[in-house]
Formats: C-alpha cells, structure tokens, sequence
C-alpha cells in the first residue's frame, strides 16, 4: 500500500530518470488535460510531498496522488511496459527513458505558482527536509477527542501516514486504535512514526518489527486471528471513523494495547 516511504523511493526514482532532463513527449490520459502538451519543457525538480508527487516543469507542475492502487514506473525508451496500456494515466519521454503513471487515484496539470491550492493543506512532511515534530504535535492535539488512529491519518496533521502505520504505531505504543488523541503520548508517537518512516524510505519491503524475513515484517496490520508476536492473543480486526470517508479498517491485539 502507497504510503508515505513509498511515495518518496517513487520520487527518487523519477528524479533520477527526469530531473534536468527535456520532455521530448507528454501524454495526460485524463479528460481535462488530455490537451495539454509539456513537450520541450525541462524538467527542474521532482519532490514528494507527504503521499503526494509533484513534477516540477516550466512554469506548470505535474501533481498526483498513488491512492490505494497507483504507482509510478520507468522505462528505456522502446521497453514493453509491465502494465497494460490502458491503465496508464500519464506518460512523460525524454530522449533517455519513458516514466509511466499507472492508476494513479488523482492527476493534475496546474501553474506551479498554485500548487499550495493543491498540497498546501498538509502538515508537516516526516520525510521533508522541513520536517517539524513540534508543529505535528500541536495539530494533532487541537482534536483531543478524536480516535488517535484517524488523527494520525489525518494529513492535515502530519503528512506520509497511511492505515498500515497507524495501526503499527498504535500497537507499538501500546494504544487501542479508537483511544481519544488527549490520551495519548503525542510527542512519543510522532517521533516514533517519523523514526519509522525515516528507516524504511529506502526499503523495497516495510518492516516495522526488525524482522526482514516475509511473514514477519509487521506486528499487526494485515494480522487478523493470528496470534499476537508478544503475547500470543489472537489479533482483531475491526473499523473506526464516523462517516464512510473517515472509515479505515484496524488490527490490534486486546491485551497489549488499552
């Protein structure tokens, strides 16, 4: 699942193939930018923003958002996709390589000089070069009553947690899923969540328990009724969020987390 380590390898990897590099060709296959065309631009920066990607060229940025099944891939010039066509949502060449965005969940075309109309919401980066823990502790704790898992998801709060984090950094810090945010260790779990991600950003497979071994590379998520890595009670899965949008699925195991 695209999370916010993902999104950055992503956006290493487009750096390396686009950065300083002429779009010789652009293809949005998306109605409202199906016409435009960024061909003989240079490409100046590619940076990820929290779970968000951002292609830097001219005077226009390129925004997209990998969602649950999106993803970014780069090819020689003439290489067969691994992807059918169909699937794919922008297509930018340059005379070295053709970098492909499939199924991306959201894509668009905007002036550069608006793109804090499109990211600008978000709150602190835990894999920015800005990255402040103070300021995402103080937006998480203006919600004292809301469910620690949905503010930590929140990315107006910290930007780059998706529901695999959340329910790790709960079971790590011992709390239940649903415990209000005014009872919880604010301070202790951001670090925690900006240590995490900082170790897995170049990592192809997350691992949140040490344990590289597949199988054994989470404590939780993804765990129902299997037996808990501490104390062997069998863990949960239930859902949390009052509306259809705040809904997130959650793991935890009932005897080490309160």
């Amino acid at each position: 699942m695209p999370e916010g380590d993902t999104v950055y390898r992503t956006a290493r990897r487009l750096r390396d193939a686009l950065e300083g590099r002429v779009l010789t060709a652009t293809d949005f296959r998306v109605p409202a930018y199906a016409t435009v065309d960024l061909s003989g631009q240079r490409v100046d920066e590619v940076v990820s923003r929290g779970k968000h990607l951002l292609i830097r060229t001219g005077d226009a940025t390129i925004h997209s958002h990998l969602k649950m099944e999106g993803s970014w891939e780069v090819y020689p010039p003439d290489a067969r996709w691994r992807h059918p066509a169909y699937q794919a949502r922008a297509v930018l060449r340059t005379a070295d390589a053709t970098a492909v965005g499939f199924l991306l969940g959201l894509l668009e075309v905007i002036p550069r000089d608006r793109e804090d109309d499109a990211v600008g919401y978000l709150g602190p980066d835990l894999l920015g070069a800005d990255w402040d823990a103070d300021e995402a502790v103080r937006r998480l704790a203006a919600h004292p009553d809301q469910a620690i898992a949905v503010a930590l998801l929140d990315q107006r709060n910290l930007a780059g947690i998706g529901n695999e984090y959340a329910n790790e950094l709960c079971f790590l810090r011992g709390m239940l899923p649903t415990r209000p945010v005014a009872q919880a260790d604010l301070p202790a779990a951001v670090d925690l969540a900006h240590r995490l991600l900082m170790a897995n950003r170049e990592r192809s497979r997350r691992v949140t328990t040490g344990d590289t071994r597949r199988g054994r590379t989470s404590w939780v998520y993804g765990r129902a009724g299997e037996p808990c890595r501490r104390c062997g009670t069998r863990i949960r899965r239930s859902s949390l969020g009052r509306t259809e949008l705040e809904e997130r699925v959650t793991y935890f195991c009932p005897h080490c987390q309160t």
